[in-house]
């Protein structure tokens, strides 16, 4: 595979935190940054592939990938990108899906609503078919680990916050010291819950000025976990 791409994964647990939005306006701000990126919706919901199509086409490419082999077919979408990123459906109900994705993405965004209840429930020990998030991701980096990659970088992504910038105290707070305690951090840009968000699905988007930029250039500066990313633009 190319070692200068980024492969980045957008993973949560369960739908509404943000996730399809996220991919879309991150993708934008890489392109904005002068990384052509690429979009592989592998939700069966499609959110991103109707994006496109309601917007006459975003300027940068979306196709549809729903698969259980993502980590055998995405490496076929990399040539000519400087990044790719994949919308993965929720885990709890497609974990196979998932789980392919993963083993091909260096980064893990997880795009999480600050709420230190709904950190709890992810991450109590599983029981019965219930998926829990931390016993998931471990299987996967043992995966990649056992298939001769490195361990992908997790790192948080807080959306639909009450402010646009990381605070010291309230729910946000909360959930980044939350996510350290499970070894997980937080980036310092956060997403701001606002109506805009959810009303230009249809729409192609700015994302200079935005959050969402602040967020890709913090992930474009962060490094990998002893990822072949590591030197990638």
């Amino acid at each position: 595979m190319d070692s200068t791409i980024h492969r980045w994964a957008l993973i949560s647990v369960k739908p509404g935190v943000g996730k399809s939005t996220s991919a879309i306006f991150l993708a934008q701000a890489l392109l904005d940054a002068g990384v052509a990126p690429l979009v592989a919706d592998a939700d069966r919901g499609q959110t991103c592939q109707t994006w496109d199509e309601e917007a006459g086409g975003l300027p940068y490419p979306v196709v549809s990938k729903v698969s259980r082999t993502l980590d055998k077919t995405l490496p076929e979408l990399e040539r000519g990108r400087g990044a790719l990123l994949v919308d993965v459906p929720q885990i709890e109900d497609h974990a196979a899906i998932a789980r392919s994705a993963m083993l091909w993405a260096d980064r893990w965004i997880m795009p999480i609503a600050p709420s230190v209840v709904e950190v709890t429930r992810m991450f109590r020990p599983s029981h019965g078919d219930k998926v829990r998030l931390a016993e998931y991701l471990e299987d996967v980096q043992d995966m990649r680990e056992h298939y001769g990659r490195p361990r992908a970088d997790v790192v948080v992504l807080l959306t639909r916050t009450n402010t646009s910038r990381a605070t010291r105290t309230g729910p946000d707070a909360d959930v980044r010291r939350a996510m350290a305690a499970k070894g997980i951090p937080t980036l310092n840009a956060q997403i701001k819950h606002h109506d805009h968000y959810r009303q230009i699905g249809n729409q192609r988007v700015r994302a200079i000025g935005t959050p969402y930029e602040r967020a890709a250039r913090e992930l474009l500066a962060r490094p990998y976990s002893n990822s072949t990313t590591e030197d990638a633009p």
